[in-house]
Parts: C-alpha cells; structure tokens; sequence
C-alpha cells in the first residue's frame, strides 16, 4: 500500500482516483461566517452544504471561519490548520464508502483567554452570519424555569467583564457592540443545535446577556439582528481510532477526518438580516415551518436516539446500530415511535410520522456507523427534558398512551445509578452527573424520588398516572432487569 497523501491544498491533485476534491479555486475564497463549535457535526453537515454550493461557482464571498471558546478548541484548530483546513468526509453507506474533501472553511480563530481574536474577527463587516453548534445544553437555559439563567458562573462573569467575556455569548454580544459603534451593522444569529425554537432561545441568551449590561444596545441587537430557526440533521458519530484508519485506507493522511451516513436534512427559516447563501440550490429546504419538521426530527430522532441508547447502555452495547439489532431494543424503538410519539408529531410536505419512523429505523440500523450508545446517551438531563418529556405532557393531556416513555425515564433512572448489569461502571456522561446518582440510588428503593427532581420533571412528578407506570417499571426494572422489562412492555 502506498503511503496516505497529507490532505493541504498542495496536495489536492495527488489525493487518489474518486476522491471528490473542491472544484473551485480556494484562494479566491473571502469568509462570511464564523461559526461557533466546530465539532464533527458541523465539518459533516453546514460546512458540506456549503461546499457544495461553492462547487457550482456561487457563494464564494460566504466560506467558514471556525471558532472555539474552549481550551481543547485549540488543538482542533492546530490540526486543522496543518492541513489548510480542509476536511475529508467518508460516507458510511450501507452499499459501500464514498470520500469527499469539503474546502468551504479558510480559517480558525486563536482560542484565547478573554476570546479577543473571536470578537475582532466578528466585528468585521465582512462577517454577515455568526452561526452556532454548542450542545442542547449550552444555551445557559436554567433548568427550573426554562428562562434565561442570569445566575449561571460564567454569564456573571460575562455580565462583570464584556470586554473579555469567558461565552460564546458574551463574545457576540461584544462584538455586536463594535459593529453598532462602528456602523458596520448587525449579522443573523444561526444557531444549528437540536433545540425547538432554536432561534428564539438563541435570541433569548443574546438579548438577555446584554441587557445585563447595556440595555440600549439589547434592544437594538433584538430589533436589527435576525434569528432564524433552523432544524438540522445527519448522524455523525466522533472520530476515532477506526475512522483515522479507515481515511487512510483511502490513502488520505487527515488528521481530523469526519464519517457520516449516508441523509443529511437541513431546514432553514429565511430570516437573515444581512444576507445569505443559497443553501436550497443544494438540498436545503427554505421554510416558514420549520417548526413542524424540527418537531417530527426531535422528538422521533432525537427521542428515539434515547429510547435505545439508555437501555444499550445499561446492556452493554456499544453502538445504536447494535441496538437496533437486539431483538427487544429495536423492537422497543418502533412501538414508542409508532404508539406514543408520532400521534403528537404532524405531517410535513412529502414526509408522514409514520414514514419519518421507517425512515428513522433504517438510519439507527445502519451498521456501517459506529455511533456509540455513549455519545448518544450523554446529557441526558437536557435531552431527556427537550426530547423526551414534552411529548409525555402531550400525552397526558391528550390521554393518549405513556407507558413506553415511562418506561423509558424508568431505563434513565436505572443508568444514572453508574453500574450496568454486567456490574462495569458507567463513567460520568451528564453534566449533573453526581447529581442525579445520588437521585438513582434513592429511587431504587423509592421510585418516586427520581421523578422529585423538580428541576428536570416539573410538574409531572404530580401527575398519579405518570408516576404510577414510572415507578412500576422502574421496580421491575431492579427486581428482574431491563430485558425483563422491556419485554414485559412489547408483550403488553
């Protein structure tokens, strides 16, 4: 085997026979997003729809700057740097493997302390779009109220130091600031995060945050920036040693390469306030409902993702593929879909719930991605309350069945008390990690205590029926254990 080819624009011509590499001269390039969170998920998904625009000659004055507010955001960027930030994408299909190069993205901000180079760089005029992915849970939403969290450690800071704010938020807020002194104008806020309403709780954080400071340039950031919502999805799993071999297979050295299946859907609202790619000559569908398909993706994907990982996990499987394939999991999968999520999910153009299911199914089987329980299980404590207990209040408003998703708060309960049943440790994968252990550990003797957590349920801990099919399950979950459990549910 020959030796893998570094991936620099250098090199692009030397890479092998049917990798897709950029048509479009880079060095004509000029950026006009940064975006924030430049993780695989934004490598494998906006970046490529991007670069697929610039394939076909337009948007060339709109490529990527990456930026990160955290210290290990500084090694991505020295890796990506090395190779001209060029990322080479492999699709996992279940027919074969294919190998892009993306070269939508020119640049990457120094991480620094006080996040000065991120806020000049946003106060360029040049800049018309600060685009975001930094977690469900990264919006500084306080978990009782839902509202903003003025109180959190780092917006205090933020709010005591806006010009060298510790935030994502905070360096938007001060680089908003130079562009109204300076009349260079406001930029379209994009958030690209798993959230319903993600551009209104985007607004939310920023308009909050600056008011805490200076409420005349709030305003003006609420009445001149635009926020559209914006729905996203491709599973990308996280880069690890099998995709670094498997990139070099293909004879590219990358040391940061991105796989991904083989469906992408990305749907915008088109409210920007300075302008914007388009997006829809590539796939993208332009809408004013967005809503409606966020909500199919959220809370069949994204609620779906945490039906069977929490129970792979307790099992000991390592990917959502193989979870899939047990024969209680999978099937686990499709009756909560089916029975208990798609009622309360309405139809979009060309696509059904109970399409969206099947479509769905095929997409968590694909064995191909190594997407591991782990990544998917992780945060639970804000995906569970966006992805899982909206659609249980539907239910029980509606009267409308709820038994599969106690089940499934039933399975979480059980995986925060840190053990499988194989008796290995679950390491920390939620940010209230310690927290909701020392709740698990109550609840194996009184279930009830898990749902107590007024911080996560709310209400719903004083709903009789909620409670009543949380706490049998969870019962019979200690006593005979979740295959048990979930067969007793599928046998019902």
């Amino acid at each position: 085997m020959h030796c893998p080819v570094k991936l620099s624009n250098a090199n692009l011509g030397r890479l092998p026979e049917g990798v897709l590499v950029p048509d479009y001269d880079r060095s004509r390039l000029t950026a006009g997003i940064v975006h924030i969170g430049l993780g695989n998920f934004h490598r494998g998904h906006q970046a490529w729809y991007l670069h697929r625009l610039m394939q076909t000659g337009e948007a060339l004055d709109w490529a990527i700057v990456g930026a990160g507010v955290r210290p290990y955001d500084e090694a991505q960027r020295r890796k990506l740097a090395a190779q001209d930030y060029l990322t080479t994408l492999i699709e996992l299909d279940p027919s074969g493997i294919s190998v892009e190069v993306v070269g939508s993205m020119v640049d990457y901000i120094p991480v620094e302390e006080g996040n000065g180079p991120l806020i000049e760089r946003m106060a360029d005029p040049a800049i018309r779009i600060v685009s975001t992915t930094v977690t469900e849970g990264g919006y500084y939403i306080d978990p009782a109220s839902k509202g903003f969290d003025a109180a959190h450690p780092d917006i205090r800071h933020d709010a005591v130091n806006p010009n060298a704010p510790r935030t994502a938020f905070g360096a938007i807020v001060a680089a908003l600031a130079r562009r109204r002194a300076t009349g260079a104008g406001p930029f379209t806020l994009q958030s690209c995060d798993n959230l319903q309403g993600n551009g209104a709780i985007m607004r939310r954080t920023v308009v909050s945050l600056a008011r805490l400071t200076d409420p005349d340039l709030a305003d003006w950031i609420n009445a001149d920036c635009s926020f559209p919502d914006s729905m996203v999805d491709c599973i990308v799993p996280a880069t690890g040693p099998g995709e670094l071999a498997l990139v070099r297979e293909r004879g590219i050295d990358d040391a940061v390469p991105v796989s991904h299946e083989n469906f992408r859907q990305w749907v915008i609202e088109d409210r920007f306030c300075a302008g914007r790619p388009l997006w829809e000559r590539v796939g993208a569908t332009i809408t004013d409902r967005v809503r409606d398909h966020e909500a199919m993706k959220i809370r069949i994907l994204n609620g779906g993702h945490q039906v069977i990982a929490v129970p792979g996990e307790i099992l000991s499987i390592a990917t959502i593929a193989g979870c899939m394939a047990h024969p209680l999991i999978g099937p686990l999968f499709r009756k909560v879909a089916i029975d208990e999520i798609a009622p309360h999910v309405l139809s979009v153009p060309g696509m059904t719930p109970g399409a969206y299911v099947d479509l769905i199914d095929r997409r968590f089987s694909n064995s191909r991605i190594a997407d591991t329980t782990r990544r998917v299980a992780f945060d639970g404590s804000s995906r569970h309350t966006g992805f899982i207990l909206p659609v249980i209040r539907d239910a029980l408003a509606t009267g409308e069945p709820i038994e599969g998703l106690a089940l499934t708060e039933a399975l979480w309960a059980r995986m925060c008390e840190g053990s499988r049943e194989d008796g290995s440790v679950i390491e920390p994968n939620d940010p209230m990690w310690d927290t909701l252990t020392v709740a698990a550990e109550v609840a194996r003797e009184r279930p009830p205590a898990w749902l107590e957590q007024r911080g996560l349920y709310g209400d719903l801990a004083d709903s009789r029926r909620f409670s009543e099919a949380f706490s049998r399950w969870l019962a019979l979950i200690w006593s005979e254990g979740a295959e048990a459990a979930i067969g007793s549910f599928l046998g019902g």
